[in-house]
């Protein structure tokens, strides 16, 4: 069995994090869940854990990473930050977290299309299509 491992970097503070890496984890676990759905029959698991920070390593925060490469480098697209209102609550002090610049927008939380294509591109196999919604 062939297993991807991808390990979620992010703030906690006494057990809390803050709503963008919450966020994160929430549609990093639905999706590596459906994901697992569809590839172990082929002999593919995905695991993932978490690597919890302290407030000095905020910078690394919400960071996924795919068999220890960075989501940025498998799908070769930029990141940035902006000012953090959730953890500079927790930190109690002015925070920015990092945000992805994916398909065209900036997001604060790593969104479920960018796991997936992650995903597949590492395991080097075509991802399947998704079914499309048609409006009348």
């Amino acid at each position: 069995m062939k297993v991807l491992t991808i390990e979620w970097r992010h703030l906690d503070v006494d057990g809390e994090t803050c709503e963008r890496c919450s966020d994160t984890g929430s549609t990093l676990d639905r999706e590596v869940r459906k994901l697992n759905t569809a590839l172990l029959p082929s002999g593919i698991r995905i695991e993932w854990f978490e690597t919890k920070l302290d407030g000095d390593r905020i910078t690394e925060s919400n960071t996924v990473l795919f068999d220890g490469t960075s989501i940025e480098d498998i799908l070769e697209i930029g990141s940035s930050e902006n000012y953090c209102g959730s953890c500079s609550d927790l930190l109690e002090k002015e925070s920015f977290c990092r945000t992805i610049h994916y398909d065209g927008f900036e997001y604060e939380d790593i969104p479920a299309k960018a796991i997936k294509d992650a995903v597949y591109k590492v395991l080097d196999i075509k991802r399947p299509e998704e079914p499309q919604m048609l409006f009348f």
